[in-house]
């Protein structure tokens, strides 16, 4: 069992691709990437309310992650009332390419799964 687990890690710590992965996956964190590319820079609360259903706690827990890996930049400037933004390091504008990439295959994979579908037109397009 010890073995088998050590192979694991050891192969997730030399895979590029799940390095990358790990980096940017889960449920929350290309959602918020996606948001600070489209702007400048963002608060914490206009972040909120831009993604429907998160807790506080994840994104905080999210930011923080991406902040670590040197995704994303956090400024917190000492005003009253205290405010904080969130922006895109130039580390974390580099992934914006390959994630467009990555878009690109999932839209003409989706189509071929859309035309392979057993549905016509119409009730391709209610689904």
């Amino acid at each position: 069992m010890y073995a088998a687990s050590m192979e694991k890690k050891e192969t997730e710590a030399v895979c590029p691709l799940r390095y990358a992965l790990n980096l940017v996956g889960g449920k929350w964190k290309l959602p918020i990437i996606c948001i600070l590319a489209r702007e400048e820079s963002v608060r914490y609360n206009s972040l909120k309310r831009k993604l429907c259903g998160i807790t506080n706690m994840m994104l905080s827990q999210s930011l923080k992650e991406l902040e670590e890996n040197g995704i994303v930049h956090r400024e917190q400037y000492n005003e009253i009332p205290p405010r904080v933004e969130y922006s895109l390091t130039k580390e974390g504008r580099s992934i914006l390419e390959p994630l467009d990439s990555l878009s690109e295959w999932g839209k003409m994979h989706m189509d071929r799964i859309q035309t392979q579908s057993p549905y016509c037109g119409e009730c391709r397009d209610t689904k």
